[in-house]
């Protein structure tokens, strides 16, 4: 575990506000955020529902621009670049896990997680190692083959996970990876997350509802109706 005063933040958050026209008048889903993202962490952001996480993960990945304010990947200011910059930071150093695992259907588990890496144009024979790689990682290699129908939840999702290893992310971001899964299957999603950050070195972003999730970050940040309530650091 990384010690005080060693860590450097990979995504810095700056006065950040986000406001949604309704009407009239304006929704405040961000107020004022400021936070750091430390490297080679897990950090988890909570909140009731409509607290603003799911706006906070969108602005953090460059899939929104806040109304006002800074957001920092490393030393580039995502909240300026242009789409297709965007597109190209996600790409090569951004993973992303959802709640619903966002598998095709009608593709087999290393078809799945071949897609990201066939979009940035890799060679053949690099893909298909790094598909193996993940496969092997997430523990499905006997599974390769299978559709995300034929597998279960925990499956499914550590499909979802071994599609974002293979991109080989420096940040992964994961919106509520347990939200579909019993408690048993959970924390084996959670063992592996935890994985990601002490065996790969990459960090991860949570946003959770999960008491397993949370009891075993490294950082907590809560947001409250938009606002950042507080943040807990946990060294062990």
């Amino acid at each position: 575990m990384n010690a005080p005063g060693r860590v450097e933040p990979i995504i810095r958050i700056r006065a950040v506000t986000r406001a949604y026209p309704m009407g009239d008048t304006e929704v405040l889903a961000l107020k004022g955020v400021s936070l750091d993202i430390l490297s080679g962490e897990m950090t988890a952001i909570i909140g009731r529902s409509g607290s603003g996480k799911t706006t906070m993960l969108n602005v953090l990945a460059g899939l929104d621009r806040p109304t006002s304010g800074e957001v920092w990947f490393k030393d580039q200011r995502v909240d300026l670049l242009n789409e297709r910059d965007l597109l190209r930071l996600r790409q090569e150093h951004f993973g992303f896990v959802f709640q619903s695992f966002g598998l095709l259907p009608l593709l087999s588990a290393a078809e799945n997680i071949g897609i990201p890496l066939r979009i940035r144009q890799l060679a053949r024979e690099e893909r298909e190692q790094r598909v193996q790689e993940a496969l092997e990682w997430v523990g499905l290699t006997k599974r390769s083959k299978h559709r995300p129908y034929e597998m279960s939840g925990g499956e499914q999702q550590r499909v979802a996970l071994a599609r974002a290893l293979a991109a080989q992310p420096e940040l992964i971001l994961a919106d509520e990876p347990t939200g579909q899964l019993d408690s048993h299957i959970g924390r084996q999603i959670i063992d592996l997350l935890q994985r990601i950050v002490r065996e790969r070195e990459m960090t991860v972003v949570v946003i959770t509802h999960d008491p397993q999730v949370i009891a075993e970050a490294d950082t907590i940040y809560e947001l409250r109706d938009g606002a950042l309530f507080d943040s807990q650091k946990v060294y062990g």
